[in-house]
């Protein structure tokens, strides 16, 4: 018998950190006198090769905006553990190839909320009193005093759309400054908003007529993007002034040109752009416009904050273990989320459907767990649910780990309850949603291998896939409703995959839910809504069957 061979002598590697951008002098020290750390900075790595070769060496990486780290860039990495981007956005992160790669991405939302917002309020300021243009005159010889008369703040009703973090550090500072304050959020109640001092809208347009400035604070999606175009421009209040900190393409930029050439617009004050850098632009020098090259975080605070907690996010995770703030992969056991990984997507898509069902702002939602299911570990799939419901309206991702907290910091109860009996179904999950005027209800289950059914949508039994492009529109059950919804659409080239109706009576109040190929154009859902028997008419936008969210994907590999 041969002698086994020597066991390898384990030997302790210390963890090494890479820093990738000039980050504070205080984050420096941090790294230095942690115990078991090793760092180093190497700035300006631009080539992907270069930075690929470096991200090898490290288990730890932090950086700002200054360099993109791209699945190119981690092609192949075998000892990277963790990410930190110091500051919100992890936009030049490629978040679903990190999780792939079992990397943590984490990020530090909360460091520069205070600077951002300042830097709003200090644009308003700005721009009602001249101050940029008052100044060059100076600088030009002149002193027109009357030329630059202003305007007072106090008195004046503002409106902030997104009250997240900023949203609501600037809304406190204008309330300070004796300004009526406004608000959008698809995610505060009026209850919260009320407590806070704000006037809460179920929508922009509906508060728009009645605001002198108007002040954005949300992340740039499909929904937000062109927020205040020209179609709105006939419902702004003239002279309104309109100031963005928050993300470039919030603002439709051509419609600024043209609302300030005509006099709706007052000003317009804008620390981001669409394209950037940007060094030219058709609004620079234009009256009443004052812009600054995205300062919002730029303040030495903001700066020696999110490098602080950057790093400790990184000292932690790779000393103890210990995950905050990530924004790709939840800490929870992976054996578990593997259990439930079904129930966690269907919960999620779940969230999605009632989010784009709701016509106002949530003000409460319930879970139901019937079943099997009633077994399973259904916080988690409350947490999916509530990622999916916020899923399109944060500015940092909501994912299975943060999504119930942010509900709760916007005043949204999150019950849930669980039932050992079956129904009709081995499994299924109930969801419901309040507004201030009515409750959404869609009840779903999963099938074989992980496919998502909806079951139940309010009291109308049915049928459907959950996913892709879903039409929802109620109507009245008299014959010819599926011809004709049928020909529209095939007039307008839009294929029909899958359709199915839930009526409560014959005769009576009924649904129809198509899956299509496509999204219909505006001409295709007239003429669809215009028949006299169809009631409503709502487009749904679901994921592909089969994708996953970042946070959900490679679970079994933790």
């Amino acid at each position: 018998m041969e002698a086994s061979p020597p066991r390898k002598k384990e030997v302790f590697v210390m963890p090494r950190i890479i820093v990738l951008d000039t980050i504070a002098e205080e984050g420096l020290a941090l790294l230095k006198s942690a115990p078991g750390i090793q760092y180093e900075v190497r700035t300006g790595l631009k080539d992907v090769a270069k930075l690929r070769e470096a991200l090898n060496e490290f288990d730890g990486a932090i950086l700002r905006s200054g360099v993109k780290i791209t699945a190119e860039a981690l092609e192949g990495n075998k000892r990277l553990k963790a990410i930190v981007r110091a500051g919100v956005g992890t936009d030049n992160i490629d978040t679903v190839a990190a999780k792939r790669l079992g990397i943590v991405v984490m990020n530090t939302p909360a460091g520069n909320t205070i600077s951002t917002a300042e830097h709003a309020i200090a644009l308003m300021m700005a721009l009602s009193r001249n101050v940029a243009p008052a100044y060059q005159s100076l600088l030009e010889g002149k002193w027109d005093r009357n030329k630059y008369m202003g305007t007072q703040l106090a008195g004046k009703t503002i409106g902030v759309v997104g009250l997240g973090r900023i949203g609501l550090t600037v809304a406190a500072r204008a309330r300070a400054m004796e300004m009526r304050v406004l608000g959008y959020d698809p995610f505060l109640t009026k209850e919260r908003a009320t407590q806070l001092g704000i006037e809460l809208y179920n929508t922009v347009p509906e508060m728009l007529p009645h605001c002198d400035y108007v002040t954005v604070h949300t992340p740039l999606t499909p929904e937000t993007k062109g927020l205040i175009g020209k179609k709105e421009l006939g419902i702004l209040k003239k002279g309104v002034r309109l100031v963005n900190c928050a993300r470039g393409g919030i603002y439709d930029e051509e419609a600024l040109v043209e609302g300030l050439k005509s006099g709706q617009i007052g000003g317009v004050a804008l620390d981001v752009f669409a394209t950037e850098p940007c060094t030219q632009h058709a609004l620079f020098g234009m009256p009443g416009v004052l812009c600054t090259p995205h300062l919002g975080a730029s303040t030495e605070e903001a700066q020696t904050q999110v490098a602080v907690e950057g790093c400790q996010l990184l000292i932690d995770y790779l000393t103890t273990g210990a995950i905050r703030c990530a924004v790709n992969m939840s800490t929870i056991d992976p054996a578990k989320l593997d259990a439930v990984r079904g129930y966690l997507n269907l919960g999620y898509r779940l969230g999605l459907l009632l989010a784009q069902l709701a016509e106002k702002p949530a003000k409460g939602c319930k879970l139901t767990y019937r079943g099997e299911v009633a077994g399973q570990e259904t916080k988690l799939i409350t947490s999916a649910f509530a990622a999916g419901l916020l899923e399109h309206a944060m500015d940092n991702q909501a994912n299975i780990v943060n999504a119930d907290v942010l509900l709760k910091e916007r005043g949204i109860e999150l019950l849930e309850q669980t039932r050992a009996d079956m129904g009709a179904f081995s499994s299924v999950i109930v969801a419901e949603l309040t507004t201030e005027d009515k409750t959404y209800q869609a009840a779903a289950t999963v099938f074989g291998h992980g496919m998502a059914r909806l079951v139940q949508l309010g009291e109308f039994r049915l049928e459907s896939y959950l996913d892709g492009v879903m039409l929802v529109f109620t109507h009245k059950d008299v014959p010819g409703i599926i011809g004709k919804v049928g020909t529209s659409f095939g007039k307008h080239g839009v294929n029909i995959a899958q359709m199915t109706v839930g009526r409560a009576q014959p005769g009576g109040e009924a649904v129809g839910i198509l899956n299509l190929d496509n999204t219909p154009s505006a001409e295709a859902l007239k003429e669809v809504s215009d028949h006299p028997a169809i009631t409503s008419v709502k487009v749904i936008e679901l994921p592909p069957a089969g994708f996953l969210p970042a946070w959900l994907l490679g679970t079994s590999a933790g």
